[in-house]
């Protein structure tokens, strides 16, 4: 479990191809201690398993599914940058909200506007069938970081990240037309989940 606040920035630096997986080796300056082997890190947002870790580097695998999610092997490029962040620990401060790691969809960057506060806002496209998931105020996570729904229309939604939040995340080099990965409120997919019964046929 995560809360979509990013502890810091990586730099993927190996790609190695296995069948229809990959393994990625992702440099790191991650805080909190030494990571272990099969501890959960949130890199942009999908919940990978440490499978090796040696000074301020680590590995971890993506599976067929992994990859189909979070945009295939043209995504997972060495010298990428990635949002990081190690898994809650009891006690810890939930700044977010509660994210999972486990990536619903891609959505794509269609318009970004600076503001006269110096925040920023950005525009993405709804994926098929996640109008329902998406609701003004409520939360949502784009490349593993934590944001407000500010709006919603027909088709997409609009977030503002304010300076300190696009200085200390990849979203500063996000350019229109392309794609973060999102995962929508948990509460929310319960919420739309319990209702299924009770749609008309």
């Amino acid at each position: 479990m995560f809360t979509g606040l990013v502890a810091g920035i990586g730099k993927l630096t190996r790609i190695r191809r296995r069948a229809n997986a990959l393994t990625i080796t992702v440099q790191h300056t991650l805080p909190g201690g030494d990571l272990e082997a099969g501890e959960s890190i949130a890199v942009d947002g999908c919940c990978l398993t440490v499978t090796r870790f040696e000074n301020q580097a680590f590995d971890a695998d993506l599976s067929p599914e992994t990859l189909e999610r979070c945009g295939g092997r043209a995504r997972w490029k060495s010298g990428r940058a990635v949002n990081l962040e190690r898994a809650l620990c009891v006690g810890d401060r939930l700044g977010g909200h509660l994210v999972q790691g486990h990536v619903d969809a891609l959505s794509r960057l269609q318009r970004v506007e600076r503001l006269a506060d110096g925040s920023t806002q950005m525009r993405f496209a709804i994926p098929e069938g996640g109008r329902p998931l998406l609701v003004e105020k409520g939360s949502v996570a784009l490349d593993g970081v934590s944001l407000t729904l500010s709006r919603r229309n027909t088709s997409s939604f609009e977030v503002t990240v304010i300076p300190a939040t696009l200085a200390a995340t990849t979203l500063s080099a996000r350019r229109v037309g392309d794609d973060v990965t999102l995962e929508y409120d948990v509460l929310g997919k319960y919420a739309v989940a319990a209702m299924e019964p009770f749609r008309p046929t």
